[in-house]
């Protein structure tokens, strides 16, 4: 794993100056083709999950995320070699995502019910009647996203840093805003040949719920990037794990206020809103 730190100096803009989170970074973005390809290139296109059952659904998701964490740790890079396991980028952005992913698979998942009328449909394990499946998918999908967003607006910010306070800020804003946006409508692409996870309307669900999805990345995007960026601030484990907290609370607000004041984008039946007893704010 050594080759990850012979990236050139000339895609400096683009990546981190900590050296143990330029290398995590690269990790997960080098890491995705695997995950990516075993889902969406050999899962999906072949029709492998009609066979499945709650175990096998399990595994793809075990499969997918385990190494994530597995190969930093048993083949340590350069930059971490010398360095303690918990002050290492890639477990704290793990951690971070862990948390993040938690909150949106097992909770927020709720408001795609009961605003997007979605609804799983394949054999699974669940909690909160959400599959853990889609948990351990999430992760990795998240890693991905989020290391996407942080070398973006790295690069961003060099651009434009000659620019004023507020025309910086508003530039910065309108990039998160359209990555945001952007990313969440090309998973709803992605998944679009996977029967088994449903709209009552999958047009709305690309153009609006796409949308809803992006207040996501709204949240996590800028605050992500904001672990080991500025040198001389290292974060521990727990301040790394209350900022994840910190931007869960956050996306829940703006969800359920989106819930409150605009409901769903269209008219959903009581039967598929998959109300859950003991949640006050899904009735």
């Amino acid at each position: 794993m050594g080759g990850l730190e012979g990236v050139s100096s000339s895609s400096s803009l683009w990546l981190a100056p900590n050296p143990s989170k330029k290398w995590g970074e690269l990790f997960f973005l080098f890491y995705t083709p695997f995950w990516l390809t075993l889902c969406l290139g050999i899962v999906v296109p072949y029709k492998l999950y009609e066979s499945f059952t709650e175990l096998e659904y399990l595994l793809l998701g075990l499969v997918s995320a385990v190494p994530s964490f597995l190969i930093p740790f048993l083949l340590v890079g350069k930059a971490d070699s010398s360095t303690c396991w918990r002050d290492r980028y890639w477990v704290k952005a793990s951690l971070w995502n862990i948390i993040f992913s938690y909150v949106g698979n097992y909770f927020w998942t709720h408001y795609f019910f009961t605003v997007l009328g979605a609804s799983y449909t394949f054999p699974s394990w669940k909690m909160n009647n959400v599959p853990h499946t889609t948990f351990f998918l999430a992760h990795v999908c998240f890693l991905f996203y989020h290391v996407a967003s942080n070398m973006t607006l790295r690069r961003l910010r060099h651009s434009i840093a000659h620019l004023s306070g507020p025309i910086r800020w508003v530039t910065e804003s309108a990039w998160i805003l359209a990555l945001a946006y952007f990313i969440a409508y090309l998973e709803t692409l992605a998944i679009a040949n996977f029967p088994y996870y449903q709209f009552v309307d999958r047009a709305s669900m690309y153009t609006v719920g796409s949308l809803f999805y992006a207040i996501y990345f709204i949240v996590s995007f800028p605050m992500f990037l904001r672990i080991d960026e500025k040198p001389g601030d290292p974060w521990d484990l727990p301040r790394v794990a209350v900022d994840a907290l910190g931007a869960a609370m956050l996306v829940t607000i703006i969800l359920d206020l989106w819930r409150i004041f605009l409901g769903p984008i269209i008219p959903i039946p009581y039967s598929k809103q998959c109300f859950q007893p003991g949640l006050p704010w899904f009735s």
